[in-house]
């Protein structure tokens, strides 16, 4: 949209009444506001999608099952997808829970931890 000198009206003209060329340059601007809001709305949404599709952390390969208690010591050990993991585990690493095995750290007997990291007892 391109506006002569002729038609562009002065600054102590567009304070003192609204003219017509104004009116215009309002109601375009107004579309521009409108596209770009709906624009960044869009893109937007796109990154919140983009975050709800990023697949879920994978579960940890062996977890410690701690007791109660001030100590807390090592109750049982499991396999990170033991369905009898209790809100006590946390997760481990195989070398940790070798080495609890080697202590004497009962496995669980569901999942078998022991076992599946070939540690015989």
């Amino acid at each position: 949209m391109e506006i002569s000198d002729r038609t562009r009206p002065t600054r102590v003209s567009c304070c003192r009444r609204i003219c017509p060329g104004c009116k215009r340059w309002v109601i375009y601007l107004r579309g521009e506001l409108g596209r770009a809001e709906r624009a960044l709305a869009a893109a937007e949404e796109r990154e919140a999608a983009a975050v709800r599709q990023q697949p879920a952390p994978e579960p940890p390969a062996w977890l410690v099952e701690r007791g109660i208690g001030a100590g807390r010591l090592p109750a049982r050990l499991h396999t990170g997808d033991c369905w009898d993991t209790g809100k006590r585990c946390a997760p481990a690493a195989a070398r940790q829970v070798r080495r609890f095995l080697a202590q004497g750290v009962p496995a669980c007997i569901h999942c078998r931890p022991d076992t599946a990291l070939g540690v015989l007892e």
